[in-house]
């Protein structure tokens, strides 16, 4: 076993992830933005802030040099989707040709409209890439509790071989083909996991729930279709199943988020600190559903929600008002 790691984003999710792949790699990197991080995990064996009671694995290195990806034979991409764009630009020049970078970033970037994947091509262009998605909470991940998500590549060869690279025993990967299809389940579900939340917390129960579960499926499965995913791509781990867990979960930020609203707390304060991809992703989201004509009710409640336009009440009311249609 020679091979060596570079996970970028030492947050909750790049700590689980890099102790869960420390067991197939000699050396994993930790990347942390800010050196203090980078200085803390090295004295303290163990993310305190974001992921406590975890040890890192021995072979795991923090460091603050994005440097490191010289050594690396894949790269973990496990930075906000918003700064994804940034850290590529450092890569150039450092990262090996042949590495191969997995986007781990659940988004779409704001300005272009792309998806993760799409802005790693742009940036970089030559390197192969990856896309990891589906149902995992990094503390669930951490603990080592079993866990099944989904990584896709356009090269099936090229997933067979991460899929095996990044396996543990409480960690299972399916292989797909579908990197649209992978990305947009995890872009959309953040969005959609902020309408469960402010539901629940408002106290509109758990039918409000299953149904507003239901019809954000279907919104999402209109959405990726129109974009060229496959139907068993969102009935599974990166589609399906990680909506109902992040719509279902105070371990989600997103519905965390949204809960605090429906109790009547500010959008601009209600997540309390903590990123949640969703509240960036929704108003490009509903953007891209308009140019694609494909109607988005839920989404499009969320982003008003977010942006003041509505009260939660209003926007209740205004999706219980819509036209009597069949169910699709």
């Amino acid at each position: 076993m020679s091979a060596t790691l570079a996970v970028l984003g030492a947050g909750a999710w790049g700590t689980a992830l890099a102790n869960m792949a420390a067991g197939q790699h000699e050396k994993v990197w930790v990347w942390a933005h800010e050196s203090w991080l980078a200085e803390a995990l090295s004295a303290d064996r163990e993310n305190k802030a974001l992921l406590p009671g975890v040890p890192l694995a021995d072979c795991i290195e923090p460091t603050d040099d994005l440097n490191c990806v010289r050594e690396a034979d894949h790269v973990l991409m496990v930075t906000p989707a918003q700064v994804v764009r940034s850290v590529c630009e450092q890569l150039k020049g450092r990262i090996r040709p042949e590495s191969a970078v997995v986007s781990c970033a659940k988004g779409i970037e704001r300005g272009t409209g792309l998806y993760m994947r799409e802005v790693l091509k742009e940036v970089l262009p030559d390197q192969p890439g990856a896309a990891l998605s589906g149902p995992s909470f990094a503390h669930d991940v951490g603990r080592g509790l079993p866990t099944a998500v989904t990584l896709a590549a356009d090269r099936i060869e090229l997933a067979e071989l991460l899929c095996a690279r990044l396996a543990a025993p409480h960690f299972r990967l399916y292989r797909s083909d579908d990197l649209i299809g992978v990305e947009i389940g995890g872009a959309v579900k953040n969005v959609l996991a902020i309408a469960c939340g402010v539901a629940l917390g408002a106290g509109l129960g758990a039918s409000a729930h299953a149904a507003l579960l239901a019809r954000g499926f279907a919104e999402m499965r209109r959405f990726a279709l129109a974009q060229g995913a496959k139907t068993e791509t969102l009935m599974g781990l990166s589609g399906l199943g990680d909506l109902a867990l992040t719509c279902s979960s105070p371990q989600s930020r997103n519905y965390s988020l949204g809960f605090a609203i429906g109790q009547g707390e500010r959008p601009e304060v209600a997540g309390h600190g903590a990123l949640t991809e969703g509240a960036w992703t929704a108003p490009v989201l509903t953007e891209k559903a308009r140019s694609l004509g494909v109607e988005m009710p839920i989404a499009e409640a969320v982003q008003a929600i977010l942006e003041g336009r509505t009260g939660v009440a209003e926007a209740i009311g205004a999706l219980m008002r819509r036209p009597f249609k069949a169910e699709s």
